[in-house]
């Protein structure tokens, strides 16, 4: 599988690896978007412009996205037949401690817990498979068996 890196205006935060994101100015992300260069994009929170490159994929390779819901819904109208997998916290709580522990200040954890819920119910709407990420190996064992049996679909 390969992972597209997905560009974005915000900061880097502390401790998070230069590579985790393709980092811009908002005018460059701009330019990007008008030139049709994004499968998606979306203004996360106010002021933050996050989107996917159109993928480049080496051959053979499936493509993971990983977007919010609304990024999703665009890919999904672009490419009905994409695979939605909706990846939730076990908790409120536990998603609040994940995002404090990420280094997020204080004012845009209270932003992403106040556009959860209704994230998390878009996103069961679309969804064509829901996990809930409270053992982190278990996850990835059930992200893996629902692209194993996607493949052998196609």
């Amino acid at each position: 599988m390969w992972l597209s890196r997905s560009w974005t205006t915000r900061d880097r935060r502390p401790g998070e690896p230069p590579d985790a994101y393709h980092f811009v100015d908002r005018a460059t992300f701009e330019a990007k978007a008008r030139d049709g260069g994004f499968v998606e994009w979306v203004e996360f929170l106010p002021g933050q412009l996050s989107g996917t490159p159109v993928p480049t994929p080496p051959a053979g390779e499936d493509i993971v996205l990983e977007i919010d819901v609304r990024g999703a819904a665009q890919v999904k109208e672009r490419f009905p037949d994409a695979v939605v997998i909706l990846v939730v916290p076990p908790s409120r709580s536990e998603q609040e401690i994940r995002l404090r522990g990420r280094g997020d200040p204080p004012d845009l954890v209270a932003q992403r817990l106040e556009m959860a819920a209704g994230e998390e119910e878009a996103g069961r709407d679309l969804a064509d498979h829901v996990i809930v990420n409270d053992d982190l190996d278990r996850a990835v064992e059930e992200v893996a068996a629902i692209v194993e049996a996607h493949r052998s679909t196609d």
